[in-house]
């Protein structure tokens, strides 16, 4: 099973720390502003409304740059 994902999976990220970090922090702050706009939606109070855009965001964040740095070591397509 090792030589099978030879080639697929890299040691070394494609990309800078400082750059995954950026493009991290641009794309959540995009989404809280998405999720705080259905939040309002749905229940209809601004006060309600940002603290589960903002919670939900900051867990979504962190599951994010993981998943990006996961992905860094991933040969396949690149």
């Amino acid at each position: 099973m090792r030589s099978t994902l030879r080639g697929l999976v890299t040691r070394r990220p494609h990309q800078a720390l400082s750059r995954a970090v950026v493009k991290t922090v641009c794309y959540r702050a995009v989404m809280v502003c998405i999720t705080v706009l259905v939040a309002y939606v749905v229940v209809g109070d601004v006060s309600s409304a940002l603290s589960i855009g903002f919670v939900t965001n900051l867990v979504k964040t962190a599951t994010y740059y993981g998943y990006e740095r996961l992905w860094d070591h991933i040969a396949w397509g690149v």
